[in-house]
């Protein structure tokens, strides 16, 4: 399914019929230029038919699939041909409209499809050259051969020339557009798996006093002589007493778990426990090394998702390139932070990294292209700075940079 509303298409094209019909009707009664005037209002009429179904089926589904957004593009540009065929031919003035369905398709269509209407539409541009019926404009009115040449060849390269052009400044307008949204839902995700753990680790605190009480009365149940005497109600303080550990032990695992991150964690957070939390949660056998310029206490920052999603994907970037060991240096200046991370592995490759930051680029088949991608634009976004590079060893360079007024440093 496409972003192609048929309302949309409705409008358009009723807006061509009524143009037609007053061009029709100023050329004839106006002007005094004789063309066939019911073969021309019939043809239009054929537009108004389709367009009365197209109001119906927009009553069923508002938006259209490729294959009828196509069908109605190529009625229009056949229905245009037709209309000039019978208005004098390339010659007429209102020929330059058969580039509309080309611009329409090549913005919002697969490429296969603006290729086929592209070529219908050169086809009719070179049949209306040679099949017209003239228009009776005058004695004095004479147009030279290698002018109507020129015509049919401007046409010919616009069409070609404005397909390619609207499909590609469109196609790179859709990937950056499912990009970001990809992007904003996994920062959904994100938050959302953060809000889990946070209620997690605020779980196993709330419940971890009146679990203790309840031990406390199980074990004071368990001294009483006139309880102990029955063997039943021991056995059921005992299976209570098991089950209760059982909780315990699930709210240790709770808090153990790094994903399920504490209350305190999530409100100040330092940069380097960021990056060692992405680093374990992505490491395979690597090497993590931590360079922090001269400080003798690293400040502690706010806690944002944007952060740790955005460090999350380079970090696992650098693991994934990386020989053996992915190197993260810090330096807190006057009025900034920047993080450098680089690792060991061969760089960059020349031929995408001139491109590297643009969606669906991938040194591999792997993944999609967008861990970069969304990183640069979560901190872009967030307004600090994100650049890529290979050093002077030929090494693969993420430099980062926040003012300390981002950070709440």
């Amino acid at each position: 399914m496409n972003t192609i509303l048929l309302g949309n298409l409705i409008k358009i094209r009723w807006i061509a019929i009524f143009g037609q019909i007053l061009a029709v009707f100023f050329v004839t009664y106006i002007i005094k230029i004789q063309i066939p005037l019911f073969e021309t209002l019939f043809v239009i009429f054929l537009s108004v038919a389709v367009n009365f179904y197209s109001y119906f089926e927009e009553r069923k589904n508002k938006s259209i699939s490729n294959q009828k957004a196509f069908s109605f593009l190529l009625f229009d540009t056949l229905q245009l041909g037709i209309l000039l065929f019978l208005t004098g031919g390339i010659v007429n003035p209102f020929s330059i409209l058969i580039l509309a369905p080309v611009i329409t398709s090549a913005s919002y269509l697969p490429a296969l499809m603006t290729v086929i209407l592209s070529t219908i539409s050169i086809i009719i541009i070179v049949i209306l050259n040679f099949y017209f019926i003239p228009l009776d404009l005058g004695e004095e009115f004479f147009l030279p051969e290698i002018y109507s040449f020129g015509l049919v060849a401007s046409l010919i390269i616009t069409v070609i020339f404005i397909a390619i052009y609207a499909y590609l400044f469109a196609s790179s307008s859709r990937k950056i557009s499912n990009a970001l949204s990809i992007s904003k839902l996994q920062i959904l995700n994100q938050k959302k798996i953060t809000e889990v753990g946070s209620l997690s680790a605020a779980a196993a605190h709330e419940l971890g006093t009146p679990l203790n009480t309840i031990f406390l009365i199980l074990n004071d149940l368990l001294k009483e002589k006139k309880l102990i005497e029955d063997k039943n109600i021991v056995k059921d303080i005992v299976l209570l007493k098991s089950q209760a550990e059982r909780c315990k032990e699930i709210l240790q695992r709770f808090s153990k778990n790094p994903l399920k991150l504490k209350d305190k964690f999530l409100q100040k957070v330092k940069i380097t426990d960021l990056i060692k939390l992405n680093f374990e949660k992505f490491n395979k056998g690597k090497k993590l090394k931590i360079k922090k310029n001269n400080i003798i206490e690293e400040p502690e920052i706010i806690f944002k998702d944007e952060i740790m999603y955005a460090l999350g994907n380079i970090i696992q970037n650098a693991i994934f390139y990386s020989i053996s060991v992915v190197t993260v240096e810090l330096k807190y200046l006057q009025s900034s932070v920047n993080i450098i991370i680089s690792d060991d592995g061969y760089g960059f490759s020349k031929d995408i990294v001139d491109k590297l930051g643009e969606p669906y680029i991938s040194k591999n088949n792997q993944g999609m292209g967008l861990g970069i991608f969304i990183a640069k634009n979560l901190i872009e976004n967030m307004g600090g700075d994100f650049k890529l590079y290979n050093s002077k060893e030929n090494k693969a360079v993420v430099e980062i940079m926040f003012d300390n007024s981002i950070l709440n440093i």
